[in-house]
């Protein structure tokens, strides 16, 4: 300031402060009531007033739902999937553990690393599975004939760079294509980061799969959870015996010479090998697969105990980088045909399945049942799959038999494609473990404890959330960097890593291995973001909170910290914060808050004369408060407050309020059913958003479709804006009851004005304000009075007259900025 020649303003009018603070604290104003207990205060208490103030609305759960908004802004949270036919999702619990973290002030390390790995944390709670629908948010195409490979790079790759945005504030994705033109980061670094985010189990589906079943009620979090755990542990000790005697190779017999047939069409041919035969489906496959396999049983087996599926791609070697299409076996059967084709078909009763991971989305038990699903590699297959399938005991085979193997696959995606084996074999074994397995007592006593412990899960109301999900080391995708960005052109193999700028891998990720010898996880990623070698954090997130709060950041350029992006005004004081924010602070982003909302920089009065706007126009330098319009959530929900209609309820599924006739109507089969009650007064947090028909009033005020990580929105001002005001069927409302609010406010109608006008701006209302608000009282007052019958509202003179001082009101310069 003095290099420049200014001076710091005067202080802010307490009423001035108090409402910047509780509209930049909460988003909502100070109530009549807030205000005049803060006054009193500030009289008899002087500087401890405001500390009262500022804890008070740090306290308050709308303090969570104000800056929750913020980060979903960073998060792109929807509930719908974007692209294609944009259909709806349930992640509204993501969603409401924001609300809950930054109420509860959850450190910005622990946040950072719940979100993007929470389900790698030891003993992690419902809580920290349902925290990684953070990288869920991203979209998916179910649109018939879309590649579900393309758009699940897709995702990752926008998975890759909105982490570096915001935590980095690194424009990270230049280099996905080439060598970043101005920091020093290469493709490799850009694909090695990559690698972190590649292995998890979602891909671009209809389903949203994997999916947590998060209870509805909170209270039940803890019991779903126990209840998860146990049915892990129970499935993993099932699992873990059989998967032991599936991998040995000499359990098993290879069937040969294998016949293959299918019906509906598909053309099959079996390739001939040494140690066994394999079907192959060489072409395109028709829907509603039905594979047909004959084989002799092996010569010298007498019994049946176990029989093997291997599903392979085509190309093997080839899939291992670009993975094919998958499969999921709904049905299967298999049965023994009598030597020299006298007597019957008998059917081998097969009871039991296990896949080669522990739990996988689908339970292979389900190829036995008849349903939709079953085995699978879904959606697509990289790796070689396996599942045992086990009859209740030994079945018997006489010399001579011949095994017939029925594999059906009727499920096919996107109207285009069929989940069907492409290539594949059958083994059987004799081995007396696998009836062992079937028999053993303490194996039925977990399986009991087992199905008892998903009947009581099924018994907690739950909702389907999509959450992170790491694929078994056994079935990791490989990471490749791409050629000029290109997924179908895939170069040199990469293993995780982070950059060697900034603060280099500091023996924190290093080549793919920790200094344990353990493979790098997105677990290992998240605690680098937040750990005391990596430079950048906490300066990107306490220049994010400084520009929430003064309206332009310390650097400029929110989401580029590099070479191209703005140079910090101060570069002391960026510093300063950053490492208080980290050390003294312990990331306490409510600690952070309360300093700025307190400090003598964001007190000042906003103020100013035409010199000092003229050296300094954007207030580069500080010498004077920032004033702004609200953001798009705040203006709606300043009118509801004030008007008396805002409902105060936390959480819950999205609301619908009202929305313009025919913005809706290409989504018939997503109807936009308008809430009622106090859900269609919800704060503006809870309002569905659907990226392809984003709310109207939002996107009117800037708001954003949630399509990308946005750091900062635009700020305009359009005519468009005004008449949303004067319009619009939710502030109309408002309008209405802010009409019955001041009615109920006082004797006489300048007592109303006034009173009106101070619940807007919080500051008592001037002569001159007041004489041209009366005047239009009066003459709307004549107006509705003179009317013809028929032609007045069903509002009496005076409301309706009151009614259009309320429209005026909600439209002031002074109600919309802060």
């Amino acid at each position: 300031m003095e290099e420049n020649g200014l001076e710091p303003n005067a202080e802010a009018a307490p009423e001035t402060w108090l409402r910047r603070a509780s509209l930049d604290l909460t988003g909502l104003p100070p109530t009549p009531g807030e205000l005049d207990q803060f006054l009193r205060q500030q009289g008899r208490l002087g500087e401890e007033a405001l500390e009262l103030a500022v804890d008070r609305m740090l306290a308050s759960p709308a303090f969570g739902e104000r800056w929750a908004g913020d980060w979903l802004d960073l998060a792109r949270y929807a509930d719908s999937k974007g692209l294609g036919r944009d259909g709806r999702r349930t992640i509204w619990k993501y969603r409401n553990w924001v609300i809950d973290a930054f109420n509860a002030d959850l450190p910005f390390d622990e946040f950072t690393v719940k979100q993007l790995a929470g389900d790698l944390l030891p003993d992690a709670t419902m809580e920290d599975l349902i925290a990684t629908a953070f990288h869920r948010n991203t979209q998916s195409n179910d649109e018939g004939g879309t590649d579900d490979e393309q758009f699940r790079v897709e995702a990752v790759i926008d998975r890759v760079n909105t982490t570096w945005q915001i935590w980095q504030g690194i424009t990270f994705g230049c280099a996905q294509c080439h060598k970043h033109p101005y920091d020093p980061f290469r493709m490799e670094d850009y694909y090695r980061a990559m690698a972190f985010l590649n292995n998890t189990a979602d891909s671009d589906s209809g389903s949203d799969e994997p999916l947590l079943e998060a209870p509805l009620n909170e209270a039940d979090y803890a019991r779903a959870r126990e209840l998860d755990r146990r049915i892990s542990t129970l499935r993993e000790k099932l699992w873990r015996p059989a998967d032991k005697v599936r991998r040995e190779v000499g359990v098993w017999r290879n069937l040969a010479p294998l016949k293959a047939g299918t019906k509906y069409g598909s053309p099959i041919v079996v390739e001939r090998g040494e140690s066994m035969d394999e079907f192959v489906l060489p072409k395109e496959v028709k829907q509603k697969t039905l594979i047909v396999l004959e084989a002799p049983v092996p010569v010298g087996l007498s019994r049946i105990t176990a029989l093997r599926i291997t599903a392979k791609p085509r190309d093997v070697k080839r899939a291992l980088a670009d993975s094919e299409w998958g499969f999921i076996l709904t049905r299967m059967k298999a049965e023994i045909l009598p030597p020299g084709n006298g007597g019957e078909t008998v059917t081998i009763p097969l009871t039991r399945a296990y896949a080669d991971e522990p739990e996988p989305l689908y339970d292979p038990a389900e190829s036995l049942k008849n349903g939709n699903f079953g085995f699978a590699a879904y959606t697509r297959i990289n790796h070689p799959r396996e599942a045992v399938f086990l009859p209740e005991k030994p079945f018997p085979v006489a010399p001579g038999s011949t095994l017939r193997v029925s594999m059906d696959h009727s499920v096919f995606l996107l109207a285009s494609f069929t989940m069907a084996i492409r290539r594949g074999s059958v083994a059987v074994s004799d081995d007396e473990r696998w009836t062992a397995l079937t028999r053993d007592r303490e194996r039925e006593k977990w399986r009991a404890e087992l199905e008892a412990a998903l009947r009581e899960r099924a018994e907690i109301s739950s909702v389907s959330v999509p959450v992170m999900r790491e694929r078994p080391d056994w079935l990791r995708r490989p990471t490749h960097v791409f050629a000029r960005g290109d997924y179908l052109a895939k170069e040199e193999r990469v293993a995780p890593a982070v950059p060697e700028f900034p603060g280099g891998t500091g023996g924190v990720c290093n080549g793919g291995r920790q200094g344990d010898g353990r493979r790098a996880t997105r677990l290992d990623l998240a605690r680098w973001l937040v750990s005391p070698v990596n430079p950048l954090t906490a300066r990107v997130t306490v220049n994010r909170y400084w520009e929430r709060m003064f309206g332009r950041g310390i650097v400029v350029t929110l989401d580029d910290f590099g070479a191209a992006g703005g140079r910090p005004s101060h570069p002391e004081l960026l510093d300063f914060l950053a490492a208080r924010f980290q050390e003294e602070l312990g990331w306490s982003m409510k600690g952070l808050l309360r300093e700025l909302a307190l400090s003598a920089t964001y007190r000042q009065s906003a103020a100013t004369a035409a010199e000092k706007r003229a050296v300094d126009p954007g207030n580069t330098w500080l010498a004077r408060g920032t004033r702004r319009r609200l953001a798009a959530e705040m203006v709606r929900d300043q009118s509801l407050a004030t008007a008396g209609l805002l409902s105060r309820k936390l959480h819950g599924p999205p609301v619908r309020p009202p929305i313009p006739e025919g913005v809706w109507l290409p989504y018939s089969d997503d109807p936009w059913e308008t809430n009622t009650g106090g859900d269609r007064f919800r704060r503006s947090i809870y309002t569905a958003v659907k990226r392809s028909i984003p709310y109207p009033t939002f996107v009117t005020f800037d708001g954003t479709t949630r399509d990308m990580c946005v750091a900062r929105r635009p700020v305009s001002n359009t005519p468009l804006q005004a008449l949303t005001l004067l319009n619009d069927t939710v502030f109309a409302e408002c309008a209405s009851g802010l009409a019955r609010r001041v009615e109920d406010a006082g004797t006489t109608v300048e007592e109303r004005i006034a009173f009106g006008y101070r619940l807007l701006t919080s500051r008592a209302i001037d002569e001159g304000r007041l004489a041209d608000l009366l005047e239009l009282h009066r003459k709307a007052l004549r107006r509705f009075k003179d009317a013809k019958p028929g032609g007045m509202p069903e509002k009496s003179p005076e409301l309706s007259a009151l009614n259009q001082i309320a429209e005026v009101l909600l439209n002031m310069d002074e109600a919309l900025t802060r």
